[in-house]
């Protein structure tokens, strides 16, 4: 009965995605209550309390009571939705009962779905919000009582039903449901077979499959623990089974997949969140994204190549690559192209970012299916597969839509109580005017504060405590908000608490410590690239085009060289004198100009070129390659 129940649940929560994508959302109010709703009642179902335990009985009434409360009160919102808008009702008991529901099946959700961690912080948030005045020097507050409490939570659009929630209602479900259309109608087949094709023969290959495979999903998926759980499934045994180091399988498996969080179109739903709060378009953000990804991805490749190449890690076998005939078939291909047409289309014709998704998915369905019969697939399993995504999709959005509400409620408890405010400015007072001091301790805050919470609502913490020190000191809001979220983004592959690595662990059955440290090295220039963005904003696109083209080369230098120090490459016979040039390097493309970055490029090439022809005469004298010299 439960799995028909959420059957439905999750067909109910995909139709109200797609109805709305096509038509534009209900009232505020309206649209963000029958959506938390639905979230909920799945959420209650695909999380049962005390499932598989005899106290389930227990759990079963808990989950009802919580059901019953969530529709009550999320039905009160919906019906009264104008007046609460209009008049700001003062806070009855019902008010407060029903608040207390709400925050209950909200907060209960998060931990099932995700852990402790993130509900504690929200319930640290609300001690905070009532206690304030208990707690003595500049962190203490007048203190608020239930009543304003509960006004602010839930009897108006600050709380509960602010921005956060109306995004997931809207855009992100959108998006969640055109990427799960897409892997559900042979896209997440078509992705993986073209990372084999891509990079399986070149040394490393497996590796190379993972980042690339990872990366696509996750262009569309925008979660770095679920890609892990998705394509490590297939990339970790095929790295194992050609005796890959299990850490290194790992650790590949974690960083690829928390790659697709900061690239662009999603970046992990952020995109959708950093363009309302800033006020910028959808399109500027995801373009300000996008040369930084492109850096950290051409860092990964260049290590694991480069690592591959010095332990001699086996290319994945012909036997085991599709042709590029049946990867490129027009049955698989053209569903693809035309989905990313119809997104594309709508945002370069200026519709909004969820009809834009429409556009996306509707093109999905009406390829699809043209070719799904040509090839004489059944009606029944035509429908079947088109259900899955949508079920899928509104399976999809629990987690997403929990998280942001609760994310939402601890945003209004920081508002109201004026703690980023205080915060930025002791964290400004402590690094001083000095830039790299405040971002270095801003980064390692945004590191602790985003362990053991997905990127969405780490960013969205982040972004309401840390992203203001930055502003203070005159960097820009939109690298501000874009220097966090990097750092909020690598905290699930920084131990202690990296849940990826977690994962991806789990799937290669080996300890999750050194394959956090492979991990860790793979992943060294995304630590740099946020400091990048500090030195030259020209690779967010500030500035004109030469801006744009130092920046570039300069990012392009430094990461080239970054990753040849962390892959430990053997350049001469000394690593001491490897390491000093390959510093060197990094210290020149850290420095703005193009008599810097020229001295770098040729340095690099230098460098590079005096490998290449130790590596000739090793290998005509009969010794090993230079890239072997050094344990």
């Amino acid at each position: 009965m439960r799995e028909n129940l959420t059957r439905v649940l999750a067909l109910t929560l995909g139709g109200l995605i797609l109805y709305t994508s096509a038509t534009g959302p209900f009232e505020s109010l309206i649209q963000r209550g029958i959506f938390l709703a639905l979230v909920i009642l799945l959420g209650l179902t695909v999380y049962p309390l005390g499932a598989g335990t005899r106290w389930r009985p227990l759990g079963l009434a808990v989950d009802a009571s919580l059901a019953v409360g969530v529709v009550l009160a999320c039905g009160y919102v919906v019906m009264n939705q104008e007046r609460i808008l209009v008049e700001l009702p003062w806070a009855g008991p019902r008010d407060m009962l029903f608040t207390g529901v709400l925050l209950v099946a909200i907060l209960e959700l998060s931990r099932r779905a995700v852990g402790a961690i993130f509900p504690l912080l929200v319930v640290a948030g609300l001690a905070y919000a009532w206690f304030g005045a208990l707690i003595p020097g500049p962190l203490g507050h007048r203190g608020f009582d239930l009543a304003y409490m509960t006004e602010t939570i839930y009897l108006g659009d600050l709380g509960v039903w602010g921005m956060l929630v109306g995004v997931a209602a809207t855009t992100i479900a959108a998006f969640v449901l055109f990427g799960c259309l897409l892997l559900h109608t042979g896209g997440g087949q078509t992705f993986m077979d073209l990372a084999l094709r891509i990079s399986g023969r070149s040394p490393g290959g497996a590796a190379k499959v993972a980042t690339v495979a990872s990366g696509l999903f996750g262009m569309v998926s925008g979660s770095a623990v679920a890609n892990v759980a998705t394509t490590g499934n297939f990339t970790i045994p095929m790295m194992k089974r050609l005796d890959y180091p299990r850490p290194f399988a790992s650790g590949v498996e974690a960083v690829a997949s928390t790659g697709g969080q900061i690239a662009p179109p999603i970046l992990g739903a952020a995109a959708f969140i950093m363009a309302e709060i800033l006020g910028e378009s959808y399109v500027r953000i995801a373009l300000a994204a996008l040369l930084p990804a492109i850096l950290f991805y051409l860092g990964v490749f260049l290590t694991i190549h480069l690592v591959a190449r010095r332990r001699q890690l086996r290319v994945v076998p012909d036997d085991e690559l599709p042709s590029w005939t049946e990867v490129l078939r027009p049955g698989r291909i053209v569903p693809i192209l035309a989905a990313l047409g119809g997104l594309f289309y709508g945002v370069l014709s200026g519709h909004s970012i969820q009809m834009s998704a429409f556009y996306g998915i509707l093109m999905t369905v009406l390829t699809f299916v043209p070719f799904a019969l040509l090839a004489r697939t059944a009606w029944r399993e035509i429908f079947a597969k088109l259900l899955s995504g949508l079920m899928d999709a509104g399976r999809g959005m629990v987690i997403i839509g929990v998280l942001l509400a609760g994310a939402q409620i601890l945003v209004a408890m920081i508002g109201m109580t004026g703690i980023g405010v205080t915060l930025a400015s002791l964290i400004v007072n402590v690094g001083g005017e000095s830039l790299f001091l405040v971002a270095g301790i801003v980064g390692g805050v945004c590191l602790i504060l985003g362990m053991g919470i997905p990127t969405t609502a780490a960013y969205v913490l982040v972004a309401s405590v840390l992203a203001p020190a930055l502003t203070t000191i005159g960097v820009e809001p939109l690298i501000a908000h874009l220097f966090v979220f990097y750092f909020a983004t690598l905290s699930v592959i920084t131990p202690p608490v990296c849940v990826a690595v977690f994962v991806a662990a789990g799937i290669a059955d080996t300890n999750w410590l050194p394959a956090a440290g492979e991990a860790v090295r793979l992943a060294a220039a995304i630590y740099v690239i946020p400091f990048l963005l500090l030195i030259y904003p020209a690779l967010a696109g500030f500035g004109g085009a030469v801006d744009i083209l130092l920046a570039i080369c300069q990012g392009v230098v430094f990461v080239l060289a970054f990753a040849s120090l962390m892959s430990r490459v053997a350049i001469t016979a000394h690593r001491w004198l490897d390491v000093a040039g390959l510093v060197l390097v990094i210290g020149l493309a850290l420095t703005p100009g193009w008599l810097t970055t020229t001295a770098a490029l040729l340095a690099l090439v230098a460098l590079y070129g005096t490998r290449r022809r130790r590596g000739a005469y090793c290998n005509a004298a009969g010794k090993l390659p230079a890239e072997e010299t050094h344990p």
